[in-house]
C-alpha cells in the first residue's frame, strides 16, 4: 500500500484530498495543527486502518517513520480574514513549513506537490492569468503575508527540484468551493450562503464589479490528483475559467436560496484583486483536465450542505465581526 502525507488535512481542501486518496487505496497520514482546520472534516476516516492523524505544526521539524511515497503540502490559512488574524503563522507555514516538507521529501525520495494559489498573480495586469505571468503583488500590503509566502513556496520548491533533484509539483489553485468550507471564514461563497440562510443582507465589497471564477471541489481534487500523477514540474493553474462579477454572484445566491435580502456595499479592502480568471490551457494540454461541474450545479450542492448545518453552527460568531466591517 502506497503511503501519502497530506498536510492541512483537516481543512476544506485537505479533507477532500484525504477522501480521494483513501478511495484510491493509499495509506493516508493526515497532519494538521488545527489552527484553522477542524477534526469534524475528517472524523469519518478515523475508524479506517489505512488512515492516521497527527496533530502537528509543519513549521516545526516533521518526522515520518518508514517509507513515504507522496507528500501533499496543503497546510496554510486560506482566507483573507485568517491572514489578518494570524499573519506570522501564514508566513511561517509557507516558508519554514515548505522547507521542512521539502527536506522530508528529499530524505524519503518522495514526490511532493505544494499548494500554491492564484494570489501569486496579485491584482493582475494580465487577463486571464497564465502560468508565465509573474504577477503584480505588494509584498508589504496586508495580503502580502499570504501572497509572498506562496511565491516563496514556489521558489524554494523549484530550487529543491533543480539543486537536489527532488520530484516536485506545483498547483496554482483558483477560487474553489464545496462542502466543509468554514461558514464564516470570509470567503465569498460561504459568506453569501451564511448571510442568506440567516436572513441577513449580502455584503459586497467595492461596487461588485470585481470578478472571480469558482471551481467546484470535485473538479479541483481531480486536477490536483492528475498533476501529482503527471511528469510535469512547472506550475499549473487549476481553476474554472467561467468568470462572474461579485454583484452577479450575489444575485445568483439570492435567487438560489429564494431569499429576498438586499445587497449592501462596503469599501473594497486594500490590494483586493479586481480580476481573477485562470488560463487553463496548460492543464487541458498536459493533464487532459478541465472542470466538469457547472456553477449552477455546484452551488445547489453547496447550498444543501450549508442548509444541513445545525442552528448553532449557522449562528457561530467566529469571524462574523469581520464580514460587517
Amino acid at each position: 500500500m502506497k503511503k501519502v502525507l497530506i498536510t492541512g488535512a483537516a481543512g476544506f481542501l485537505g479533507s477532500h484530498l484525504c477522501d480521494r486518496f483513501i478511495k484510491e487505496g493509499y495509506y493516508v497520514i493526515a497532519m494538521d495543527n488545527l489552527i484553522t482546520g477542524d477534526l469534524k472534516n475528517i472524523e469519518h476516516l478515523f475508524p479506517l486502518e489505512q488512515f492516521e492523524f497527527q496533530h502537528h505544526d509543519v513549521s516545526k521539524f516533521v518526522h515520518i517513520p518508514g517509507k513515504l511515497d507522496y507528500i501533499l503540502h496543503f497546510a496554510s490559512p486560506a482566507s483573507p480574514i485568517d491572514y489578518l488574524k494570524i499573519p506570522i503563522e501564514t508566513l511561517k507555514v509557507g516558508s519554514l513549513g515548505t522547507l521542512n516538507l521539502l527536506g522530508l521529501a528529499k530524505e524519503k525520495k518522495a514526490r511532493i506537490l505544494v499548494a500554491s494559489t492564484s494570489e501569486v498573480y496579485g491584482d493582475p495586469l494580465v487577463h486571464p492569468q497564465s502560468e508565465d505571468y509573474f504577477g503584480n503583488v505588494s509584498p508589504i500590503g496586508p495580503r502580502g503575508v499570504y501572497d509572498e509566502a506562496k511565491r516563496f513556496m514556489e521558489s524554494i520548491t523549484m530550487a529543491y527540484h533543480r539543486f537536489h533533484g527532488v520530484d516536485t509539483r506545483i498547483v496554482r489553485i483558483f477560487n474553489t468551493y464545496g462542502s466543509r468550507m468554514r461558514l464564516n471564514d470570509g470567503r465569498v461563497v460561504p459568506a453569501f450562503m451564511g448571510q442568506a440562510l440567516r436572513g441577513e443582507d449580502l455584503t459586497v465589497f467595492g461596487d461588485g464589479s470585481q470578478t472571480r471564477s469558482f471551481c467546484y471541489i470535485d473538479d479541483q481534487v481531480e486536477g490536483i490528483y492528475r498533476l501529482l500523477m503527471s511528469d510535469y514540474t512547472d506550475p499549473i493553474n487549476i481553476g474554472n475559467p467561467h468568470e462572474t462579477t461579485i454583484k452577479e454572484f450575489a444575485e445568483e445566491i439570492i435567487k438560489l436560496t429564494g431569499t429576498d435580502q438586499k445587497i449592501i456595499y462596503k469599501p473594497l479592502p486594500q490590494d483586493d484583486p479586481m480580476q481573477r480568471e485562470p488560463d487553463i490551457t496548460r492543464a487541458k494540454e498536459i493533464l487532459g483536465w478541465e472542470p466538469k461541474v457547472s456553477r449552477a450545479e455546484g452551488l445547489k450542492k453547496v447550498y444543501e450542505y450549508f442548509k444541513s448545518l445545525s442552528p448553532e453552527e449557522l449562528q457561530k460568531k467566529e469571524h462574523r465581526e469581520f464580514l460587517t466591517k
